[in-house]
């Protein structure tokens, strides 16, 4: 049971075309839908008219892709500080803003610098990623994984709370240039009010793994395990109708 969406340039266009495939079928959900970015830091901001599109959307009925994007990766923190300064940076002053209680912070960056499933110092996977791409003595270009979800503290009664980017997988692809690809695995995905802020921050992250490496960015792969078209902050059927209308007037001179 899978649902493939065709492979697209963008982050915009592959979620117009992700939400049209999970639309059309009934109840408006999707098992193990499977998206392929060919460029996923392209159509990534506000400047690109179908993204504003979504943005102004959601920005009065939930939170604005940025913020979405910034859970998975803070990009202007990093362009501030550097890296890896950066990361005492989130710990000490972004996270105790942000911090809802023991369990989730919200931030899937949290869990990607500071993982707490171990004993002793909770180790940053992010870094010793990119530690291990930059080490000559390294020969295996495919074992740079990432683990998001917690079986201690996200196991619990909830339907769709908690953490729902549950693991990644970078690759580094052979060949001139190399390139890293990325492959991501939700649990569950609100595709109106966060997909496009998750490719967006997938996006941004593989551009970060990218720039400390020397690499270029590669695709984006992303494996909705449960997607489903939500209706954020109560917007009704019409206006999610609409807003797909909305999008697609957008990007059509884009298009010409």
């Amino acid at each position: 049971m899978y649902l493939p969406v065709p492979s697209q340039p963008d982050c915009a266009s592959a979620w117009r075309e992700a939400v049209r495939a999970v639309d059309a079928l009934r109840d408006h959900e999707a098992y193990n839908v499977i998206l392929d970015i060919d460029d996923p830091t392209a159509a990534s901001t506000i400047a690109h008219p179908g993204v504003a599109a979504v943005n102004g959307f959601l920005t009065d009925r939930a939170k604005p892709i940025d913020t979405v994007a910034n859970t998975i990766f803070p990009t202007s923190l990093y362009l501030r500080h550097g890296a890896p300064a950066f990361f005492d940076v989130f710990n000490e002053r972004v996270l105790p803003k942000v911090r809802r209680g023991g369990r989730w912070s919200g931030y899937y960056f949290e869990r990607m610098i500071a993982y707490q499933g171990t004993a002793g110092a909770p180790p940053n996977q992010l870094w010793d990623i990119v530690e291990r791409m930059n080490d000559d003595s390294v020969r295996a270009l495919n074992k740079f994984e990432l683990s998001l979800f917690d079986p201690i503290r996200d196991v619990d009664n909830s339907v769709y709370g908690g953490q729902c980017l549950s693991f990644m997988s970078f690759k580094i692809v052979p060949g001139s240039p190399r390139k890293v690809t990325l492959t991501a695995q939700y649990r569950n995905h609100y595709y109106v009010e966060k997909l496009l802020g998750n490719l967006i921050g997938l996006g941004r992250l593989m551009a970060f793994v990218a720039r400390e490496t020397g690499l270029e960015v590669g695709p984006l792969t992303v494996v909705s395990t449960h997607a489903k078209i939500d209706q954020p902050g109560g917007a009704t059927r019409g206006e999610i109708k609409a807003l797909l209308a909305q999008f697609d007037q957008a990007i059509a001179p884009l298009a010409a």
